[in-house]
Formats: structure tokens, C-alpha cells, sequence
């Protein structure tokens, strides 16, 4: 009897990294005209922001059991929120551990913004990347590190 090699196609059952994108939550953007900006992206393309966003929902490919939501949401174009950044977007990305994400960051030397914010929906921080664009980073009550 031959010995059998182990197949090396198929990956180690091991637990995944902690502090990963699990998907997008958010896409924000400005505009001079926000509320004629929602109404055409409602009337065209069927996304009603009535101030809150609009509600994308989905669900992880590996646990369909786990549901997310993404949020488009239009800003005005005087808003503050994604200063210092000079771009007139920012993306919110889902994460299922802040702590572990921030942490690998500040040792990759990411630029990371001293402000979080916990409220009772998620944790939020934000990081630059290498042109100052902020992106926001959201660990919803539902992705919590176990």
C-alpha cells in the first residue's frame, strides 16, 4: 500500500483572522443639490433616501444567516463629517473586530483617527489611506468579536 500524500488543494480548517472586512456598509457622497440628488436616485434607480439612507440589505455568502446592511446615504455638500479628507465621498466598511483591525493597522503604520464613536447600533473608527481619503470602519452590534 502506497502512502498518500495530503491534498494540498484543499485549504487547513483553521479559524479566520479576526479583524477583517466582512463587506461595505456604507456609501456616502456629497452633492450641492442633496435633495434633488435623492430624488433623481430614487425616481432613476428606486433608492429612497428619506434622510436616513438608503437600506441595502444582504446577507454573508459562507452564513447566509448573518444579515448586513449597506446605507447609501447623500450628504450636503457643506457637511463636515468626512474632514479632514478632501474627497467629496467616504466608504463605511463592515468589520467583525474593530480592536484586532485597529491594532494589525497601527502596526502596518496606517494612519488611524484618534475619534471613536459606540453607539447602541455599532462601533465606529476611522483610518486614511495613502491619498487622506477617510473611510469609515463599523463593527455592528451583530459582527461583535466573540
Amino acid at each position: 500500500m502506497e502512502a498518500q500524500e495530503p491534498d494540498k488543494s484543499k485549504a487547513a480548517a483553521s479559524t479566520p483572522q479576526r479583524g477583517r472586512i466582512l463587506g461595505i456598509g456604507g456609501v456616502f457622497f456629497k452633492s450641492a443639490n442633496r435633495d434633488q440628488t435623492r430624488e433623481w436616485y430614487s425616481k432613476h434607480l428606486g433608492l429612497a433616501d428619506k434622510g436616513q439612507g438608503a437600506m441595502l440589505p444582504w446577507r454573508e455568502k459562507d452564513d447566509p444567516q448573518k444579515e448586513h446592511v449597506t446605507v447609501w446615504s447623500v450628504f450636503p455638500d457643506t457637511t463636515k463629517y468626512f474632514d479632514p479628507s478632501p474627497a467629496p465621498f467616504m466608504f463605511n466598511y463592515i468589520v467583525d473586530d474593530m480592536d484586532a483591525l485597529i491594532d494589525r493597522l497601527k502596526a502596518e503604520g496606517v494612519k488611524i483617527d484618534d475619534k471613536r464613536m459606540d453607539e447602541s447600533y455599532g462601533r465606529f473608527a476611522w483610518i486614511y489611506d495613502n491619498d487622506g481619503n477617510k473611510i469609515e470602519l463599523w463593527q455592528p452590534v451583530t459582527a461583535k468579536a466573540k
